[in-house]
């Protein structure tokens, strides 16, 4: 337990400086309040209190904030998903020069699922995400296909500690029989998908992606997925000629990182 209640004004303000990093320079009141759900004015102090501390500044021309490189400071002490990232950077090159659909992986981090490495590339349809991009556990392929086969007590922990949250992809954990009926699915079939909700939020509906662990003798090291197009591809197309070539990739990968860790 514990020894105080969280300062909710701190969870807050950390809130609202991960949405303004993730929106980028679509960081504006409007965008980070419709990530966030909190009230504007909260959002405004919060950001005018960051800006203070010189962790983002305000661009008067687009009505927008950034973060600074101060943000950088909070992370210099992590550096697994580096390591990791360099890593599976290769796999993740062959695999697209293969399937012509990019990828990424990511690792379980908390609450989230911390992208180490993808294969994506600046353009309007797939949205530039680097390495560093925290993707929400249950409205994803990669989050879903970890959560699913991750041992029990942690995944019980996790649902545990987001139910509260009002992300609306977090609605599952508070319905534990239905997270755990799709859990088996996904286990059964050997893949998970991005929701539709997410799909729509994220990129308009115009894309998806399948998902898989990156796993070794029991052990969930991480998960893998592949985007594609809506429009040029269908869900069962896509896991028909998609699935097999991320499956013996994440089998590499999970190897590759076994050794790893081993050393």
């Amino acid at each position: 337990m514990p020894s105080y209640r969280p300062v909710t004004a701190t969870l807050r303000g950390l809130e609202v400086l991960s949405a303004t990093s993730r929106l980028g320079s679509r960081a504006t009141l409007a965008e980070i309040h419709r990530l966030t759900e909190l009230d504007k004015s909260t959002i405004l102090r919060m950001l005018e209190t960051l800006e203070h501390a010189g962790f983002v500044v305000r661009d008067d021309d687009r009505r927008s904030w950034q973060v600074t490189g101060k943000t950088l400071q909070l992370s210099a002490g992590y550096d697994r998903h580096r390591a990791v990232g360099t890593i599976v950077a290769p796999a993740l090159a062959a695999f697209r020069t293969k399937v012509g659909w990019p990828s990424d992986v990511a690792l379980f981090d908390h609450d989230s699922m911390l992208v180490v490495e993808t294969s994506r590339e600046p353009g309007p349809m797939f949205l530039n995400r680097q390495p560093g991009y925290r993707a929400p556990v249950l409205a994803t392929s990669i989050g879903l296909s970890y959560l699913a086969h991750c041992p029990a007590g942690e995944r019980e922990a996790f649902l545990a500690r987001v139910a509260d949250d009002p992300a609306p992809w977090n609605a599952l954990a508070r319905d534990p029989n239905r997270a755990e009926e799709l859990f088996a699915e996904i286990r059964a079939r050997g893949y998970a998908e991005m929701t539709a909700s997410y799909s729509t939020r994220e990129y308009d509906g115009l894309i998806s992606s399948i998902g898989v662990p990156i796993m070794r003798d029991g052990r969930v090291y991480g998960a893998m997925n592949t985007l594609y197009l809506l429009n040029a591809l269908t869900p069962a197309r896509a896991v028909a000629v998609l699935l097999g070539p991320l499956h013996a990739t994440a089998d590499r990968l999970a190897a590759d990182l076994a050794r790893y860790s081993a050393e």
